[in-house]
């Protein structure tokens, strides 16, 4: 990670600034720098937003602060930064087949060894057990039709998701109390013990039973919440699917899943969008393939086309005289819009020469007629041959 530019830098704060002053700085960088207001330098704004992100992630973080002072940008404070293609924050969407978003989800180094050895990675722990933590990620399935893909729609879903009570705002407390701190663990949420063994004494570390790792303990719990400081909601969302959206790809609303504690961000939400199948056209990578039926004389001499498009309109295309069944034709950049590019992929049908079932008197004997002059043997005229 070499090269990396200073994180005060990037925020424009000092060495000194406080956490108010870091989140000041990182909300008026990140509404500056969002993909979303600048759709004319989208690219650029994409690397100065993630990096805006990569550095406040760092910095608004105590320990990982610390650890960034002392090594730098290359330390084990965050591997080098924050996780996922945009950076992850302000609603906007990143599109990917799996959800996963960088190396946020195996959390900090020191939770590793933590679970290991109980005390954390050098004897301390990376973070507090009873401080701000991230809500749950929620994930829900959409299905959307093909034209819809084709064409980018915004739709409004119901979620189901806890959401902070707004009676006690979120404390769990009845109004007008507050929690107190848990006698057994101080407030910490962990409980330390030391036990011999042939090796020597180890100090090992658990969950406080009596706060459950809280740290508090509610006496009188507020009677809308029960306690929880979350209720459960459904509330209606708007979410904008992008035009050549593909099947199985995910859009990501950051802060929509449930949310924090202590302080915490709320966790995002995984959209995961399913194409029905169309009866006409179908898909591969981006472009649109269908069959087109045509007639004998329209194969045989050529003719002038109109082929339906996804969006509803109509291309007029000329195939030669001679068309065999089975021709494929191409219709330039008519088939699904790149996600995030301006690329769009090609319309491509193949003709198929369909043979009359049923012929009248006259259609029949312009056939033999025709027979007759390519020298070949008329057909045997019996009830049923041609319908």
């Amino acid at each position: 990670m070499a090269g990396k530019r200073d994180y005060y830098e990037v925020l424009g704060v000092s060495k000194t600034a406080t956490d108010d002053e870091l989140k000041k700085a990182y909300r008026k960088l990140a509404k500056k720098y969002h993909p979303d207001a600048n759709p004319d330098n989208k690219e650029e704004s994409e690397k100065k937003f993630k990096e805006v992100n990569e550095a406040y992630e760092t910095l608004s973080d105590p320990q990982k602060r610390k650890m960034y002072d002392q090594f730098g940008p290359d330390g084990p404070q965050g591997f080098g930064g924050a996780g996922g293609p945009f950076g992850g924050q302000g609603g906007y969407y990143s599109y990917n087949g799996s959800g996963f978003d960088g190396f946020g989800d195996f959390g900090d180094l020191g939770d590793i060894f933590s679970s290991f050895f109980g005390g954390g990675f050098g004897g301390r722990q990376s973070r507090k057990p009873n401080g701000p933590r991230k809500g749950a990620d929620l994930n829900l399935n959409i299905d959307i039709s093909f034209e819809e893909a084709y064409l980018g729609i915004e739709k409004e879903i119901v979620i189901t998701r806890n959401e902070t009570c707004t009676t006690c705002q979120g404390t769990g407390a009845k109004p007008g109390t507050n929690p107190i701190k848990c006698p057994e663990c101080q407030g910490s949420g962990q409980v330390r013990q030391v036990q011999n063994t042939i090796l020597g004494q180890v100090q090992t570390t658990r969950t406080c039973s009596t706060c459950h790792g809280t740290g508090e303990i509610i006496q009188e719990p507020c009677e809308t919440c029960r306690g929880k400081g979350t209720i459960r909601k459904q509330p209606k969302i708007k979410v904008k699917i992008p035009a050549g959206i593909d099947d199985n790809q995910t859009v990501v609303l950051r802060n929509e899943g449930d949310p924090g504690e202590k302080g915490g961000p709320n966790g995002d939400l995984y959209i995961t969008v399913r194409i029905k199948r169309h009866s006409i056209y179908t898909r591969k990578g981006n472009n649109v393939l269908c069959e087109v039926p045509i007639t004998i004389t329209q194969a045989t001499l050529g003719a002038d086309l109109e082929i339906p498009m996804v969006d509803g309109s109509k291309e007029t295309y000329k195939i030669p005289e001679g068309t065999q069944t089975g021709t494929k034709f191409t219709i330039r950049n008519k088939g699904f819009k790149m996600v995030n590019s301006s690329a769009q992929g090609d319309f491509i049908f193949t003709v198929t020469v369909q043979t009359p079932k049923r012929l009248s008197k006259e259609q029949r004997e312009l056939l033999v007629q025709l027979a007759k002059t390519m020298n070949e043997q008329p057909p045997v005229k019996k009830r049923g041959l041609f319908g």
